[in-house]
């Protein structure tokens, strides 16, 4: 019985596990055409389930001389055998003012993940981004912009 009930287990845990979809911040600077759209952030699409066929979104929620703003941003999908998944952010916001970028994604089988990351003057902080598998809540959203440090990527 103990045999059996360690192998459900471990059968579940594989299948638990098995199949991630995730996204992972990248500097433009690593990307020939990243740099040639004057990107600000890439976005490369992981896991399993044909990652490149991801669909991503964007937003820019910040506080610009004490007034909130929600601006909608363009992902542009970029090509070639080393970017499958890749997506690049230009600047679609203001430069002035604390902005939080909220990237959602789903894959070909709507498995969901989503990152904030902080913009502002001095540019993209991927160093303090939130990642999650659910999306973040208004509330979570106007946290992260109230306490959003001062980007330390241009």
């Amino acid at each position: 019985m103990k045999t059996k009930l360690t192998i459900a287990v471990a059968a579940l845990a594989t299948q638990l596990f098995a199949g991630g979809f995730y996204l992972t911040l990248g500097s433009p600077d690593a990307n020939p055409e990243a740099r040639k759209l004057n990107a600000v952030l890439t976005v490369k699409a992981t896991g399993c389930h044909e990652p490149e066929k991801a669909v991503l979104t964007a937003t820019a929620t910040g506080m610009v001389n004490g007034q909130r703003k929600v601006i909608p941003i363009t992902v542009t999908k970029i090509g070639g055998d080393a970017a499958m998944g890749m997506f690049a952010i230009t600047q679609q916001w203001p430069k002035e003012g604390k902005w939080v970028i909220d990237i959602e994604a789903r894959s070909v089988i709507d498995q969901f993940t989503n990152v904030l990351v902080a913009a502002g003057p001095n540019g993209i902080d991927r160093d303090h981004a939130k990642w999650n598998l659910k999306p973040f809540s208004p509330q979570e959203v106007e946290a992260f912009v109230a306490q959003a440090l001062p980007p330390v990527h241009p």
